[in-house]
């Protein structure tokens, strides 16, 4: 029978020992993470979540017949001397200089052989891990990533309470308001017929609170989303929820600066200088194609449109016959190396991706363009494009010609792909120059649909417009509204996102009629947000970040699953407890569901 503890208690953790320790009896507990039988002697790897200490047990010594019986895993204690281990010492590990000769051995509890090894370095498949998460989580490098998750929002705690924000919660039972994302469902048993929705986030909430006087509210709030999954999307993630009142933009910006410097210098130890960078939503589009850039390097996009206005150049000139036809181009240095084949059966299908027709190109050789669309050129236009870019010698100058959103968004794509290849943004981040941190600001307050021939709100329907362009918005300019809304962006990834809200009866309304949604239908999804609008709402703004993304980021995880303790799937499925599951009818009976499949095809 397997051991209880009987007054058996740790001393010290497994990652606590060094040779200062040396002579001291100490006390362990953990789990076999390697075990090696040399004859003579015989090692344990002992590993908890602090670390690893070598345990030695000699042949002559009475635990010896009762150590060779030990396996990978089983959950033990030692009780022994901490000693040296002179020229063996391991200098990669922490406890390396010393090793505990074991004078007591208790098994707590055997383990079955696991399905993997509990290592760094597994290359089990991950549907394996996923099923057996609780051991998967044995391993350092997710221990790791769960530790610093611990260790971030404890941070996030603590500087945002410094400031007098209060911790406040929110419903998870609420209402669905469908524009955005696909709700998650929970049917009433009390009203059949009726279902509440799980919150994809906080955020009318989180105003009522300030409806209400709680003038900083923060929540690490759990949200959630019925989309389809990427390696950055899970169906429930974690928000860090953020909202004042009486504020400016700047305001609430200085206080998340703060907030993610704090982050940086405890978690990375790099300092990083503020004020962040930054930069508005048209300049990030034009200069680096995307509205979540890397600002890590240059290669940034060109506006040749007006060099090729007249051209005859079949592709340039049949592009700029569209509505909002553009030529946008990057000049590559000489330093990469970039073969036809590189182009156009690489970094073209990159374009492809997102929308163009064809990544055009051409070189730069004793200060003259060369090769590829050269000679489609006047000489007029090849004269213009090297006083624009000014390419060195060896240069390639890469061109997406289309409508403006795409060939904006695929060159951008493309830059991206080069630096990546080429190893131009480290993966993980120890270094200031390793951390490309912006603000973008001044998003456009709509975004027109040709699918549904109406306008959609960029953030959401609650973002206040900027004052400067309220005429516009009266005469029904809306594409030329901008919206007092503002991303922090982390080395090309979208970290948070924020606005300052609209806290006005009337100008909530007239957004809501600009969206399509009329009086009546604001008032049966909005009334109680429209009610409080009524009371004398402050001005007030708010801001979210995305726990996961910043922690996948901060340890330079793979995939969210790698940062979440119990993730999903790509189908939404928890492998582990075989979640979702079907349910009992009479269950479904309680909740006067009927339960009808899609028919197989």
């Amino acid at each position: 029978m397997s051991e209880f503890l009987n007054g058996f208690k740790r001393t010290h953790t497994c990652g606590a020992l060094r040779g200062s320790d040396i002579g001291k009896t100490v006390r362990l507990v953990g789990w076999v993470q390697d075990y090696r039988n040399l004859g003579s002697f015989l090692f344990i790897v002992l590993r908890d979540r602090y670390g690893v200490t070598q345990i030695h047990i000699d042949a002559a010594s009475p635990l010896f017949e009762q150590a060779q019986k030990i396996r990978a895993e089983w959950c033990i204690g030692v009780e022994g001397e901490v000693i040296s281990r002179g020229k063996d010492a391991n200098k990669k590990l922490a406890t390396g200089e010393i090793e505990v000769e074991a004078k007591e051995l208790r098994v707590f509890n055997r383990a079955e052989t696991t399905p993997f090894a509990i290592h760094d370095k597994c290359d089990a498949d991950e549907k394996i891990r996923l099923k057996y998460r609780y051991l998967d989580l044995r391993r350092p490098c997710l221990n790791y990533n769960i530790i610093t998750r611990s260790k971030v929002t404890g941070i996030i705690r603590r500087v945002l309470e410094s400031k007098d924000f209060l911790d406040l919660e929110t419903p998870i039972l609420g209402k669905s308001t469908p524009e955005g994302a696909r709700d998650y469902l929970v049917p009433s048993r009390v009203q059949p017929g009726a279902f509440y929705a799980l919150p994809q986030s906080p955020q009318l909430f989180k105003q009522l609170y300030m409806v209400s006087g709680f003038d900083r509210y923060y929540q690490i709030a759990r949200c959630f989303r019925d989309e389809d999954l990427r390696l950055d999307r899970q169906p429930e993630f974690t928000q860090i929820d953020i909202e004042m009142s009486f504020i400016e933009p700047e305001d609430i910006q200085n206080i998340c600066e703060e907030m993610i410097c704090t982050i940086f210098k405890e978690i990375l130890d790099i300092d990083l200088p503020r004020p962040f960078k930054r930069i508005t939503w048209d300049d990030a589009m034009n200069l680096y194609g995307v509205d979540a850039p890397d600002i890590r390097f240059g290669m940034l996009l060109n506006d040749v449109t007006e060099i090729f206005r007249n051209t005859e150049f079949k592709l340039f000139a049949q592009a700029l016959e569209q509505k909002q036809g553009t030529i946008r181009a990057i000049c590559v240095p000489a330093s990469v190396k970039m073969s036809r084949k590189d182009i156009e059966q690489g970094l073209a299908d990159v374009a492809k991706t997102y929308g163009a027709k064809v990544l055009a190109w051409t070189k730069v050789a004793n200060g003259q363009l060369d090769a590829g669309i050269a000679k489609n050129l006047s000489d007029a236009e090849k004269t213009a494009l090297i006083e624009q870019m000014k390419p060195e010698d060896g240069a390639t100058l890469l061109f997406v010609a289309d409508k403006l959103n795409i060939a904006r968004n695929a060159l951008g794509r493309v830059r991206k792909e080069i630096a990546v290849k080429n190893n131009w943004v480290p993966k993980t981040m120890s270094k200031p120059e390793d951390v490309g941190l912006t603000w973008v600001t001044d998003f456009p307050m709509f975004e027109w649909s040709d699918e549904d021939n109406r306008w959609y709100a960029m953030h959401h329907p609650f973002t206040s417009p900027r004052a400067s362009d309220w005429p516009a918005f009266e005469r029904g300019d809306f594409g030329q509204v901008y919206a007092q809304a503002y991303d922090l962006v982390l080395n090309g990834i979208e970290l948070g996102g924020g606005s300052i809200r609209i806290h006005n009866i009337d100008v909530q309304k007239k957004v809501f009629r600009a969206l399509g949604i009329g009086d009546e239908e604001a008032r049966a999804k909005f009334s109680f947000l429209l009610d409080a609008l009524s009371f004398g709402a402050p001005p007030h703004g708010g801001l979210a970040f995305g726990l996961d993304r910043m922690i996948m980021l901060l340890t330079g995880a793979d995939s969210l699953r790698d940062v979440i303790a119990f993730p999903k799937t790509n189908k939404a499925a928890d492998l582990m407890t075989e979640a979702p599951s079907t349910v009992d009818s009479k269950q479904l009976d309680e909740l006067c569901i009927a339960h009808k499949l899609p028919t197989e095809e």
